[in-house]
């Protein structure tokens, strides 16, 4: 008698029988490349699982987002230092500016090639292959995201066509989740964090902005008070983002330490993270 066939813990994909052999082998390596904390790594593989021109599961979906935060993440990070470097390289002899420049540049050059794999990757595949609500939501909040993020890195006319694009996106991302999600989903709610920052810090609409923020918290407090199990811990994190980025909105315009209350819903949202 034959033996069930042995599936690897980790391969949890609901493709994991699927017939296309080859692109299960690609997501069970990229997810062996996750656990291995090889970003870098994970993207081409994902590419190419991206690239077949299906709907992505769930887990194929996490696993994108997670290999392309990562990658993006790091390289924002180390933006960061080397632009604060040269601040202060400036402020004294100048002596390895241009050096410091350059790597900047370079640094931004990698960035840009990001969010455009993304945003291609986006238009070309995974926008037209959405079947859901859900995936719909969420390929359009990317394609906000990293339009935003584009907007941090470059100038002139690609800022602004990088501007409208994420604005549109996220409109249209906003429409679907609304429509499909309830209120106290964390797509849904991640969402709501990610264009009300984009009002505060891109548009400069500081009080559509609060305006956004507030009105997801509430009604996702709403829909918690209501609840007989414990909500997603996802959802908790993402109402103490909104909450305390209201707090930390009203103090930089007011000077007041306003905004909203963190624990009026029985479902405990202490203010815990920071915003990004």
């Amino acid at each position: 008698m034959q033996g069930k066939k042995f599936v690897s813990p980790l391969d949890r994909s609901p493709r994991a029988h699927n017939t296309d052999v080859y692109g299960c082998s690609q997501v069970f390596l990229a997810r062996l490349c996750g656990q291995a904390q090889r970003y870098d790594d994970m993207v081409p593989l994902l590419k190419q699982v991206v690239k077949r021109g299906v709907e992505l599961s769930v887990d194929e979906r996490n696993l994108l987002t997670t290999a392309f935060n990562n990658v993006f993440n790091t390289r924002r990070a180390s933006w960061r230092t080397i632009f604060s470097i040269e601040k202060n390289e400036y402020k004294g002899s100048e002596k390895h500016l241009a050096t410091i420049r350059g790597y900047r540049i370079k640094i931004e050059n990698e960035i840009e090639e990001i969010c455009r794999d993304v945003l291609d990757l986006l238009d070309q595949s995974l926008i037209p292959n959405a079947s859901t609500g859900e995936s719909m939501a969420l390929y359009y909040k990317m394609k906000g995201d990293y339009s935003r993020y584009l907007t941090e890195f470059v100038s002139g006319e690609k800022h602004n066509r990088a501007v409208i694009c994420a604005y549109n996106a996220y409109k249209i991302a906003a429409c679907v989740a609304q429509a499909e999600l309830t209120a106290a989903h964390p797509l849904r709610l991640s969402l709501a964090v990610n264009f009300s920052v984009f009002y505060y810090r891109i548009l400069n609409s500081r009080d559509r902005a609060r305006y956004l923020a507030k009105h997801a918290f509430d009604d996702a407090k709403a829909e918690l008070d209501i609840l007989t199990k414990e909500p997603d811990d996802d959802s908790i994190l993402l109402m103490q983002l909104l909450c305390i980025n209201l707090t930390l909105w009203a103090y930089s315009d007011t000077g007041k330490r306003e905004g909203i209350s963190c624990r009026k819903t029985r479902h405990t949202i202490g203010a815990r993270i920071e915003s990004t």
